[in-house]
């Protein structure tokens, strides 16, 4: 019996060329980001190795591909801040397994706050959408309301839950960081992240308050510190917080990147980290080079939410059955340079 052809994906034509998936969904899509160069190889390789392109074989396979949009706001994407880069990268690859290609636009503040419809869904590119981290000036709920499409939101939810999401467990990650400092002998911690700007920083708040509550420790208002605007999200991104008279021993920092911009902060105060203050952060991506303390952290499972992200959108888009709602993915301690035991006096 003769056998059947293999058909030829992405992943084959990026390992030939030795490059990366998402390369080569941008080279075959006509996106910008490739050389001219590459793009022809990628072109010329495709062709030779009998590559059909999503939106060729749609009708004739069992299972559809689809365009699919991607949308980050560019507050999150400044300052190497990195770590929603790595979440979009993860989310291309995931797509790119299911045949998909991914379009991927910027929204600026400006097109939030005067409800701007994105140019992916005017133009009709798109068959779904992923928002990666929230928007400001409810630009999520604006999308909800029109986009006129499936949508899945990534690394944050709506409270009332009617958009399908997938989430990393901010409460348990940072009810666990704070037990970790305690277990070292700190009393005097800290919260750094403006309640509601969002509601993983405030859920990730929770699990602080949490773990102080079960230590008998009383909060203290003067340790919850802010790091960014409530109405737009905006952060402060040259670490100008506001500290306390009476400075703790530890901060629990709400993502890594506000931590080391926390850690630049305490070192212009003439302050040591870990020898004089502790610091833990959250998510275990930090931009290569952007501060010399290594944090202790709670590690996201960006594949796994990712997959999960586009795993529901095609359940969506294909009209099958999916489980609904908030879909909490675990992660996991990862111990570090930033924290130093404390002896009690």
């Amino acid at each position: 019996m003769a056998k059947m052809k293999k058909s030829v994906k992405m992943a084959d034509i990026a390992e030939r060329l030795q490059v990366s998936t998402v390369t080569v969904s941008k080279a075959l899509s006509g996106q910008k980001g490739v050389s001219e160069e590459m793009r022809e190889k990628i072109q010329r390789l495709a062709e030779e190795l009998g590559y059909k392109a999503p939106t060729v074989v749609k009708e004739k396979r069992l299972k559809k591909s689809y365009n699919i949009g991607v949308l980050i706001s560019d507050r999150y994407l400044a300052n190497f801040d990195s770590f929603y880069w790595k979440l979009y990268q993860e989310v291309a690859d995931q797509a790119i397994q299911n045949e998909c290609f991914t379009l991927f636009e910027i929204i600026s503040e400006e097109m939030e706050e005067n409800r701007y419809m994105l140019r992916l869904l005017e133009e009709r590119k798109v068959d779904g959408l992923i928002v990666i981290g929230k928007p400001g000036y409810a630009y999520a709920d604006y999308l909800r309301k029109n986009a006129g499409m499936p949508l899945v939101f990534l690394d944050f939810y709506e409270t009332d839950a009617s958009v399908d999401c997938f989430i990393s467990d901010g409460f348990y990650g940072t009810y666990v960081l704070t037990n970790y400092l305690i277990e070292r002998g700190h009393k005097e911690i800290a919260y750094v992240g403006t309640l509601f700007a969002t509601e993983s920083i405030t859920d990730r708040y929770l699990g602080y308050l949490k773990s102080l509550m079960e230590h008998g420790i009383t909060p203290n208002q003067e340790y919850l510190i802010k790091d960014r605007d409530i109405k737009s999200g905006l952060r402060d991104n040259y670490g100008n917080f506001a500290f306390p008279e009476k400075m703790p021993t530890a901060f629990v920092c709400n993502c890594d990147f506000i931590a080391s911009l926390l850690i630049k902060a305490l070192e212009e105060k003439g302050l040591r980290v870990p020898e004089d203050i502790s610091v833990v952060g959250y998510d275990n991506y930090l931009y290569p080079g952007l501060c010399d303390v290594d944090i202790t952290t709670y590690e996201v499972d960006i594949r796994e939410m990712a997959k999960g992200a586009i795993e529901t959108l095609l359940k969506k888009l294909d009209g099958e059955n999916y489980k609904k709602g908030i879909h909490i993915v675990e992660g996991h301690l990862v111990e570090k340079q930033s924290v130093a035991e404390r002896k009690n006096v």
